[in-house]
């Protein structure tokens, strides 16, 4: 799955397949997200868990350099 295909709480609908990180945790931020943790990944990617006061906490993928989001969801709702 890509950025477009998931609705995230807080965030406008984003409409790229993927953005460049700093693009994706500016929006993340400034919707009150803040990142609580990262890990290995499938694939050779990065996993990152953002968590905000008031919405489910998010799961993002990023490529193995960190330099583009893949895709992010909230696993559980």
């Amino acid at each position: 799955m890509t950025l477009d295909k998931h609705q995230i709480d807080g965030l406008p609908g984003i409409t790229s397949r993927t953005l460049p990180v700093e693009d994706f945790e500016t929006r993340m931020k400034q919707a009150g997200y803040t990142v609580c943790g990262s890990a290995s990944a499938q694939g050779d990617r990065v996993k990152v868990w953002w968590v905000h006061p008031s919405y489910h906490r998010v799961e993002a993928i990023y490529s193995k350099d960190k330099s583009i989001a893949i895709t992010a969801y909230h696993p559980i709702k």
